[in-house]
This record gives structure tokens, C-alpha cells and sequence, in this order.
């Protein structure tokens, strides 16, 4: 399933890749920008790190991020801070002996799969510069 990380994870690029005074970058100044704990920002930002998207140095505020914002796909964002697992979850064990519930799990697998490949296939075709351009017209 879906979480707020994705949405707070494009936040946080948002403002790293818009804010020219690095060192307002603090995790306290981006937690009041999406209103929430600054130790959300800095597990979402250690995530955006891990994924080599943003770029830090011990001792100076504020991070970077390591390529254009138009070379940053949504997908790339999306894959960086959710879990590993399928978009949509299928309930466990229904009744064999059902003419649905025999096959509601391969029918279902076959329509997730088809929607997440279509997410992700837009999701790919969108980056962070998309986004701006959205937020700054």
C-alpha cells in the first residue's frame, strides 16, 4: 500500500532542489514546511540517500541533490522510500470450494500486476523538474 512517504520524499526534493540557501535545509526547516517531525525528514531523507538521489556532508547543513531535477524520475522516487512489496495486497486463503474464491487470487494477481506496471510505466515518464515547473507556474 501506498503511504505518505512518496508524497513527503517528492516534498523534500521539491525544496532541496528550489531553496538556493543550502543551510536552511535543516530537518527541522523541511519538517515545518510538510508539518511534520523532523525525524520523519531524516528517515525519508536517509532512504533519498541510500537511493542516490540526495547528497550530504557531516558537519554542513542541508543536503544536495546529486543529478538534475529532470533526471529524476518519480518512479526513481517511488522505488527509493516504499517497501519492496506489491502495490495492492490479496487477502490470504479463500475458500477453495467457492467458484470465486477458487480463482479471485490468480484473476486479482493478473489486474494488480496489469495497474502496477501501468503506475510505474507513468510514474517513469514523470520526474522532479515536472513537478516544479507544476508548483512554480
Amino acid at each position: 500500500m501506498i503511504n505518505t512517504r512518496f508524497a513527503v520524499a517528492i516534498h523534500i526534493l521539491s525544496l532541496v532542489a528550489s531553496t538556493k540557501e543550502r543551510e536552511k535545509l535543516t530537518s527541522d526547516w523541511i519538517a515545518a514546511s510538510v508539518n511534520t517531525n523532523p525525524v520523519v525528514i531524516r528517515r525519508i531523507s536517509g532512504m533519498l540517500k541510500k537511493a542516490g538521489l540526495l547528497e550530504s556532508q557531516v558537519g554542513i547543513p542541508g543536503s544536495i541533490l546529486t543529478k538534475l531535477p529532470s533526471n529524476i524520475t518519480l518512479l526513481e522516487v517511488y522505488k527509493a522510500v516504499q517497501p519492496k512489496e506489491e502495490l495492492f495486497a490479496l487477502h490470504d486463503k479463500p475458500n477453495p470450494e467457492c467458484p470465486v474464491g477458487k480463482r479471485i487470487q490468480s484473476t486479482l494477481d493478473d489486474v494488480f500486476h496489469s495497474i502496477q506496471t501501468e503506475m510505474e510505466s507513468k510514474l517513469a515518464s514523470q520526474t522532479l523538474q515536472d513537478v516544479l515547473d507544476h508548483l512554480f507556474q
